[in-house]
């Protein structure tokens, strides 16, 4: 994981010695808005309207932020008009890459080596890191935001009239509920994990370990009563807890010590769990060969063999019982 200062590159990890141990995650910088009629969004700049094939997305299929971003694609029947490039789940010394001889789908629009060159075509001078996912503007030729919260909105609300799609995930009456679960799931379980896989003192593993279980409790109790986060309503809150919990067992328990229990041990959890990974068009979104390759190959810090682990046997086709809650 590196990063761009004032638009050279620098492989450089995460400085966790001036916080005493803890891992702090960069904020997004770059968070304009796509709008029904291209006015500015609650963040940016404007300019960005809606419109089908002026925009392309930038994914990790490894990447939980990303994923979100693909599932609403996905469920907002948006794959025929916002397209997508692949990044290799090999992120060395180069950061992401469009390696093509590495699981990369390649860069369509430029055919660029790395991700880095598409935030330097943004702004030649650009300072941060470099992460997906990025939502890039074909017609203006620059960024529209590297935020995923952002991100999964947009394609939420702002494409309805084009693809006719009414399903809304962050409905007026909920908004502020689905705000308060999405920060107890960011902070805890969504950032929680990577607070304790990249923590480099003992009590600061520790804390966000503890936070972690805490909050997955927390869900297993509101999920044990409910069919989802909201009661009965499908929203964008499920589906951002969805991406950490789908990749937990696999990646997290070993590879991050998050291990006092598994998702396959939290009945509601490993149920509701199956339930979301079998709506349609979702499966298609999880790739464990890039999501196991990315962590284990690419964190030689936490894995410096770089050997991936062949398990665990899981199967999120089988049957879940989340139809007998309302």
């Amino acid at each position: 994981m590196g990063l761009l200062v004032d638009g050279q590159w620098q492989d450089k990890w995460y400085d966790t010695d001036s916080n005493n141990g803890k891992f702090k995650r960069e904020a997004a910088k770059l968070r304009n808005w796509i709008t029904k009629d291209g006015s500015p969004g609650p963040t940016g700049s404007g300019g960005f309207k809606a419109q089908a094939n002026r925009y392309h997305l930038y994914v990790s299929l490894a990447c939980p932020w990303a994923h979100r971003t693909l599932i609403f694609r996905q469920l907002k029947g948006l794959s025929d008009v916002i397209s997508v490039s692949v990044v290799s789940p090999d992120m060395l010394d180069k950061g992401w890459s469009f390696d093509i001889n590495k699981l990369s789908s390649g860069d369509d629009l430029f055919n660029s080596e790395y991700l880095h060159q598409i935030y330097t075509k943004h702004d030649v001078n650009y300072s941060g890191r470099v992460t997906v996912p990025v939502l890039w503007d074909k017609q203006q030729n620059k960024i529209v935001s590297n935020e995923s919260a952002d991100i999964i909105r947009m394609f939420n609300s702002a494409f309805n009239e084009i693809t006719h799609n009414p399903d809304d995930y962050y409905p007026q009456s909920l908004q502020a509920d689905i705000d308060e679960i999405n920060d107890l799931v960011y902070t805890n379980i969504n950032n929680g994990v990577y607070k304790a896989g990249f923590a480099t003192t003992q009590i600061a593993y520790e804390d966000a370990f503890t936070a972690l279980f805490k909050a997955l409790d927390k869900v297993e109790d509101i999920l044990s009563k409910n069919r989802y986060l909201m009661g009965g309503t499908l929203t964008e809150a499920d589906w951002r807890l969805f991406t950490t919990l789908i990749r937990f067992d696999s990646v997290y328990v070993g590879h991050f010590k998050c291990n006092l229990r598994t998702i396959e041990s939290y009945p509601a959890l490993s149920n509701y769990v199956r339930e979301l990974y079998q709506i349609e068009g979702v499966a298609s979104t999880v790739d464990f060969e890039h999501i196991k390759r990315h962590y284990y190959f690419s964190h030689k810090m936490i894995n410096p063999t770089q050997v991936i682990p062949k398990g665990p046997a899981l199967n999120f086709s089988q049957n879940h019982n989340r139809s007998s809650l309302s």
